[in-house]
């Protein structure tokens, strides 16, 4: 299946199969089309797309929910599909398969463009720059201001210019022209941002919004220190991916961007970002810190720009399907790499990020179960997770056989309460490991640090377990397959 490659011809796929809802009356940008989407993720609706937003009359419309799960039968990942090429039935495991096999192989770099990019049909410089034109929502009652980085890609390099890293970190409007937000220390942008300051000078940064659909599963997820996202997006189009040139630094953006915001991420000037409904599902009031400023030089934009956005909150949005399943590929890899015997990861939507689950390949590990008993293995795999950077934010791993499927929440829940044994787990646990700051449960010097203790709760069979003599899981799937086949064929008639 060929790849969108801009913003609108995707839209133009998600129309076809019902996925996307115009909405064409007048809505508010102050809380109205937050709840529109918060109330689309939670009905598994339709992608709302706004063309009528009260006091911007013409030249915008937003997108709510990009990311979010379908309710149409068979498609539940339909939008995440289409993004990265794949059949709108694709499920979980073919999207972290395909990630994880484009972190295992060679990228293929971007390539400058040098023709005028389509966001050029509007272009404000310096003083004139006015980011309040914008038509920005205030998503959540609570949040500390508008939110225009919710699901936009922030383009920086370090000094040298080695590495460039595209990456999505939640940006709050300030000003006409400044903007803040998280820079966070364990993340690559905080990387970056404390190279420039060993060098005394601003980072240079775009924030570009309405990408190729592609792009936020790339900038949005874990990455390898060191890996340039677009050389990833490159390996998945068989092609590079064409940039094109900032106008006030020496970035390169998207070509078939929306909207690009360009200049510098200031060294000496803060000002207060937050709080904001995050991934966890939570509003922590009071959590307004001073964060450094985002001064924007240049604001270029197409006419009647689409600007997606994600309402973060309660599962299931973006941050747990696009930010999830890039964590579950990034850490697919790292586990493959060690050579462990692992069938499948992920991270299930309804716990918000905080639990990563691995089955274990059986056939593979039962000859070498005198060598390392189940209960090291599990550890191992924790062990393993917890160091890579797609298992920084989860702060518990269930390690279960390859009978349970990763991506059932029920069978998930069933395993752990009937697997685990809860006066074992003591000796599971894995202390001072890095963490997410915006983990839910965590204690106030913990989110100083970005250190904790994490777990990992084994669900394989107990160590003394004779060979043969695991226990038949009693569904439908335990009777003989030609007893199946028959009960399934006569199934509808037998009630009609």
């Amino acid at each position: 299946m060929s790849h969108a490659r801009d913003l609108r011809s995707y839209l133009e796929r998600l129309e076809e199969i019902g996925e996307v809802a115009v909405i064409d009356r007048e809505v508010d940008w102050n809380l109205e089309i937050g709840a529109i989407t918060r109330r689309t993720y939670e009905t598994r609706a339709a992608a709302p797309l706004f063309t009528n937003i009260k006091d911007f009359p013409s030249g915008f419309r937003v997108l709510g929910a990009p990311a979010g799960l379908s309710a149409i039968a068979g498609q539940r990942l339909a939008r995440t599909a289409l993004a990265l090429g794949l059949p709108a039935d694709a499920d979980e495991r073919a999207v972290v398969d395909l990630l994880a096999q484009l972190q295992r192989r060679p990228g293929i770099p971007p390539v400058a463009v040098h023709r005028t990019p389509a966001y050029d049909e509007n272009v404000l410089f310096f003083e004139d720059v006015d980011l309040l034109k914008l038509p920005t929502p205030y998503i959540h009652p609570g949040d500390g201001g508008r939110y225009i980085g919710t699901y936009g890609t922030i383009v920086s390099r370090t000094p040298d210019g080695e590495w460039v890293n595209w990456n999505i970190a939640r940006v709050m409007l300030h000003d006409r022209n400044t903007m803040s937000g998280i820079v966070s220390p364990g993340q690559h942008i905080g990387k970056l941002y404390a190279m420039w300051r060993e060098v005394g000078e601003d980072m240079p940064f775009a924030l570009v919004i309405g990408t190729d659909p592609a792009v936020p599963y790339f900038s949005g997820a874990p990455q390898d220190d060191g890996v340039n996202e677009v050389d990833l997006i490159g390996s998945l189009y068989g092609e590079p991916v064409e940039l094109a040139c900032c106008l006030t630094n020496d970035l390169l953006v998207p070509a078939s961007a929306e909207l690009v915001l360009e200049g510098r991420l200031l060294l000496d000037d803060e000002t207060e970002e937050g709080p904001m409904g995050e991934y966890q599902g939570l509003l922590f009031p009071g959590s307004r810190s001073m964060k450094p400023v985002y001064r924007v030089d240049a604001m270029r934009h197409r006419d009647d720009a689409i600007l997606p956005m994600c309402a973060a909150g309660y599962p299931v949005e973006e941050n747990h399907v696009v930010w999830g399943l890039g964590m579950a590929a990034n850490v697919r890899k790292h586990l493959l790499d060690a050579d462990l015997p692992i069938k499948d990861v992920f991270l299930p939507y309804e716990a918000a990020l905080h639990w990563l689950v691995v089955s274990v390949d059986m056939d593979r590990h039962w000859p070498d179960v005198e060598k390392e008993p189940w209960s090291a293995l599990a550890r191992r795999i924790a062990e393993t997770a917890f160091s890579c950077r797609g298992g920084k934010t989860p702060g518990k791993v269930i390690v279960v056989d390859d009978r349970v499927d990763v991506t059932d929440p029920h069978m998930v829940m069933w395993a752990l309460a009937t697997g685990n044994h809860p006066g074992h787990n003591a000796d599971q646990l894995i202390t001072d490991v890095p963490t997410s700051p915006l983990c839910a449960y965590l204690h106030p010097e913990e989110v100083a640090r970005h250190r904790s203790t994490k777990a990992v709760y084994n669900c394989l069979p107990h160590d003394d377990l004779p060979r043969g003599s695991v226990p038949v899981i009693s569904d439908f799937g335990m009777f003989p397959a030609e007893l199946r086949e028959r009960v399934l064929t006569h199934w509808d008639s037998d009630r009609a």
